[in-house]
C-alpha cells in the first residue's frame, strides 16, 4: 500500500459522517452496549438511572448517531420530572441523561452534535427547563449552570455542584425545590418486566 502524502496522513483519524435521528425499537441492544462500553457496568446505579427506571423518554427526546453503515456511536434521551415548589406545586422540567459516544469516537463532536439537537428538540416541543448531572465545564457550553438547579436534590448520593439547570424561559426552575422524580410516562408492565 502506497504511503499517504503529508496533506492526507491526517485523514486516517477523522471521525466517520454521522446523522441524528429518532431512535427505534430495534435500537435497544446496540443503545445498551454502546452505554456499557462508554459508561461502565455501573452506569446503572446513578442516581439520575433510579428516576428513569420503569420509564419511556419524553415524547420525541430520544435520539441516536448513527454511521452511514447503520452503526450506532451516540445516544441521548431525555425524560419528564418534576419537583415541587414553596406552595408543593409542581414544576416540570426534563431530565437529561445518559448522553455516551463510543468511545473510540470520543472528543469527535458527537456528543456536542446531540447536545445542541436535543436542547434545540426540547425548545420546539415546548418545555420549559432541562436538568441533567454533568460536567459543568462540559455542559456550561450549552447554557447549563448551578445556579438555576440550587433548590433540587436527586434521590440518592449526587454531588451538588454537578447537577445542572438550562431555563428556556427566564425563571421556569425558580422556586422549584426537593427531590427530583418522574412525572413521564410508564414502560409497560411486560416491557420492564423484561427489562429488570
Amino acid at each position: 500500500m502506497a504511503a499517504l502524502s503529508p496533506l492526507f496522513s491526517d485523514l486516517t483519524s477523522l471521525a466517520p459522517v454521522v446523522s441524528l435521528r429518532l431512535e427505534r425499537a430495534g435500537d435497544v441492544a446496540a443503545r445498551e452496549a454502546l452505554l456499557d462500553a462508554a459508561m461502565g457496568a455501573g452506569r446503572t446505579r446513578k442516581s439520575s438511572e433510579a428516576i428513569r427506571r420503569g420509564r419511556l423518554p419524553a415524547e420525541g427526546l430520544a435520539l441516536v448517531a448513527e454511521t452511514d453503515d447503520g452503526t450506532l456511536v451516540g445516544t441521548v434521551r431525555l425524560w419528564n420530572v418534576e419537583a415541587g415548589d414553596a406552595n408543593g406545586a409542581p414544576v416540570s422540567a426534563l431530565l437529561l441523561g445518559p448522553l455516551a459516544v463510543a468511545p473510540h469516537l470520543a472528543r469527535s463532536g458527537i456528543g456536542s452534535m446531540l447536545m445542541r439537537r436535543a436542547v434545540a428538540e426540547s425548545l420546539w416541543r415546548g418545555h420549559r427547563a432541562i436538568v441533567l448531572v454533568g460536567d459543568a465545564p462540559y455542559y456550561g457550553r450549552f447554557g447549563f449552570t448551578a445556579g438555576v438547579a440550587a433548590g433540587l436534590v436527586m434521590p440518592g448520593p449526587f454531588e451538588r455542584h454537578r447537577l445542572l439547570g438550562l431555563e428556556f424561559e427566564r425563571g421556569a426552575l425558580q422556586g422549584a425545590a426537593g427531590l427530583i422524580r418522574a412525572s413521564g410516562r410508564r414502560l409497560p408492565a411486560t416491557e420492564f418486566a423484561a427489562a429488570v
